[in-house]
């Protein structure tokens, strides 16, 4: 068990963090705490476990127009390099303006880009090839960058033509890495089905602490396929931070270098082998410096995801 002023002092460190960005996370404490990266299954190419996504109040502050802010997050995600960046045209104004940022600061070559095609809705079937090619190609000229590190298939639409649409452009080496994403329970099955029958570099799915149903079929099926995985939602959107209300983080969670509600949800999600990156959203940056602080240090191990498990539940 880690002392209460062991305790203290990774807090401290935190706030050290929060007030000067992720680098000082890595050189505190005599560069004891290090970036963890994961592979991309069967790439030499690896990723920060934690990046950063842009749908709800990221959205949202892209739809204001907000420049500084968003530039501001990006160089800060930046700051480990080849971190995931996950968007969507479909995110308000999100995609367009980080992409428009990206390409003029040229942080487009410095982030892993990840963003989505779907002119089908949730699980549609009836996408227009024609309109799909148009979105990838904006999404593709928007960033400036060829090829663009990976794009996914959004909520399972129409999958046979815009998969078929990421292969042909895969081919043509306008895109690295393809794959598709969901986050609604009633698609899980058609997620399976779909990894089982396609060759795929990449899901997107939604895991946190007290949605762990991925661990059952998913999971296994994405480490025997040798596919990556997206983490989304590792906060259940609001859901978590709502179990927490009025809750101090529990002194044992310093034996992870857990200094946060936020490192704590996300540690544990990461911890997972079978992901290969966390993308929570968040418009501030004092919020993506802590969510930063969990690609660093210990992980748990099973017997402490159980117990991190079991706290959360107990609450």
């Amino acid at each position: 068990m880690i002392s209460r002023r062991d305790y203290l002092k990774l807090s401290a460190m935190a706030g050290l963090v929060l007030s000067a960005g992720p680098k000082a996370l890595l050189a505190a404490e005599g560069g004891q705490l290090q970036l963890i990266t994961r592979a991309i299954p069967g790439k030499t190419e690896e990723l920060p476990v934690v990046g950063l996504g842009s749908s709800a109040s990221f959205a949202r502050i892209a739809g204001e127009g907000n420049i500084a802010d968003i530039q501001t997050l990006l160089e800060t995600l930046a700051g480990n390099p080849n971190s995931v960046f996950d968007t969507a045209p479909s995110y308000g104004a999100a995609e367009e303006v980080a992409a428009s940022i990206a390409r003029q600061t040229g942080l487009n070559k410095k982030l892993f880009w990840a963003t989505k095609v779907n002119v089908a809705g949730r699980g549609g079937s009836n996408a227009d090839p024609i309109a799909a090619r148009e979105q990838l190609d904006r999404s593709i000229e928007r960033l400036g960058k060829s090829p663009i590190d990976l794009i996914q298939v959004h909520n399972l639409g129409d999958v046979p033509t815009q998969l078929g649409l990421l292969r042909e452009y895969r081919d043509a080496g306008r895109i690295r890495h393809i794959g598709v994403t969901t986050t609604f329970p009633d698609q899980y099955g058609q997620l399976e089905r779909i990894m089982q029958e396609e060759e795929l570099d990449f899901i997107g799915v939604d895991y946190a602490i007290d949605h762990r149903v991925m661990e059952d079929r998913i999971f296994p099926l994405a480490q025997e396929r040798g596919i990556g995985v997206l983490a989304y939602q590792p906060f259940g959107r609001s859901r978590l931070w709502q179990k927490v209300k009025g809750h101090t983080v529990p002194d044992w969670a310093a034996e992870y270098d857990i200094a946060s509600w936020g490192q704590f949800f996300l540690k544990f999600v990461v911890s997972h082998q079978a992901v290969t990156s966390a993308t929570p959203a968040t418009s501030n940056v004092r919020n993506l410096v802590d969510n930063l602080g969990a690609a660093t240090g210990r992980l748990p191990d099973a017997e402490g995801r159980r117990r991190m498990i079991a706290h959360i539940e107990s609450l």
